[in-house]
């Protein structure tokens, strides 16, 4: 497998536990992100969380502090922004309605397996639009 590298991306993290959230963002930067925010609660995204500054590719915890990032998710998709669920639920698909084209990595998941996810969720999404 090639080297997935995040050069340049502005890569959002909705992770509720502290350390997850930190070790992501050192995943990300250690591929090339030059900025990482991270949301440890729905909450924190405030009314307008696509507005300002573009996120390039988005890792979200299936639930943060107990709700559901679905809908975001969804929102994220219909802009075309490309992102990774990582979770510990092993019913995501029964649950949440999730589809073979959403990346899904359980947790415990290792800095590699992340990695690949977000890569193959960014081929995916410049596969359909081109760009990303």
């Amino acid at each position: 497998m090639q080297d997935i590298r995040l050069d340049g991306m502005h890569v959002l993290v909705m992770e509720d536990e502290f350390l997850i959230a930190m070790d992501v963002e050192q995943l990300c930067r250690e591929h090339g992100a030059t900025a990482v925010t991270i949301v440890r609660q729905i909450e924190d995204l405030g009314e307008n969380p696509l507005e300002g500054e573009p996120f390039h590719v988005a890792v979200l915890d299936l639930m943060l502090g107990g709700v559901p990032t679905t809908d975001f998710a969804s929102t994220l998709s219909e802009r075309g922004i490309p992102f990774v669920f990582a979770t510990g639920h092993t019913d995501v698909e029964a649950r949440f309605g999730t589809g073979p084209d959403i990346e899904v990595v359980a947790k415990p998941y290792g800095g590699p397996d992340l990695i690949a996810a977000l890569g193959r969720a960014i081929e995916r999404r410049r596969g359909e639009s081109g760009s990303v």
